[in-house]
C-alpha cells in the first residue's frame, strides 16, 4: 500500500469501552454480546480477569479464544477490510458469560478521522483487482454502522459493489 492510502487515519478516532459480564448459572440461556463485527479498523482487547468468553467465527464454527494473562487480542474491523479491498477480513465475534465468575474486558477501537472518506485504497485498485466496496464519507459509514443491530451482517455488506469478482467473495 502507498503511504498516501492511509492518510485518513492521521488524527483518527480512538474510543474505549469496558465490558462487564456477570456470572450466570444458566449460561446456555444468555449471551454476553451477540455475534458482530467492529466498525473500527483495529480493536485491541484485554481480557482483564483472564476469564474465557470471547469466541470468533472461523470456517462457520465458533472458536473460543483462550484468555491469557497480560495478552492483547487484535481484531480486524470493517474499516480495515474496506481499506484493503478485502485483503484483510473483519472478524465476526461474540462474548459469552461464565457460570462461575464475572468476566471483564477492556477494548479500544481505532478508526479513521471523522471528516475522511472511506473506500478501498487507490493503490490496491487495478484492472485485475477492481474495487469491491463503494466510497462514502466516514460520517455516513458510521451513521449506517450505528443504526444497525449487532448482527453478523455488517455495514461492509451494504457497501459491497456487485461485480463479477465480488460474487465469489
Amino acid at each position: 500500500m502507498d503511504p498516501n492510502d492511509i492518510k485518513q487515519f492521521e488524527d483518527g478516532v480512538q474510543s474505549m469501552r469496558m465490558n462487564y459480564y456477570p456470572s450466570c448459572q444458566q449460561q446456555e440461556h444468555v449471551i454476553g454480546f451477540n455475534p458482530h463485527t467492529d466498525g473500527s479498523a483495529l480493536t485491541i482487547l484485554l481480557q482483564l480477569n483472564e476469564m474465557d468468553g470471547l469466541q470468533i467465527k472461523k470456517d462457520g464454527m465458533r472458536v473460543p479464544v483462550k484468555a491469557l494473562p497480560d495478552t492483547f487480542i487484535i481484531n480486524v474491523g470493517e474499516n480495515l477490510e474496506i481499506l484493503t479491498n478485502g485483503i484483510y477480513r473483519r472478524i465476526v465475534h461474540r462474548a459469552t458469560v461464565n457460570s462461575e465468575k464475572a468476566r471483564l474486558s477492556f477494548a479500544t477501537f481505532y478508526s479513521m478521522k471523522l471528516d475522511g472518506e472511506m473506500g478501498p485504497a487507490p493503490s490496491l485498485i487495478t484492472p485485475e483487482t477492481p474495487a469491491l466496496f463503494k466510497k462514502i464519507s466516514f460520517v455516513a459509514y458510521t451513521k449506517g454502522f450505528l443504526s444497525r443491530k449487532l448482527q453478523e451482517k455488517s455495514n461492509v455488506d451494504f457497501m459491497r459493489i456487485e461485480n463479477e469478482d465480488s460474487k465469489s467473495y
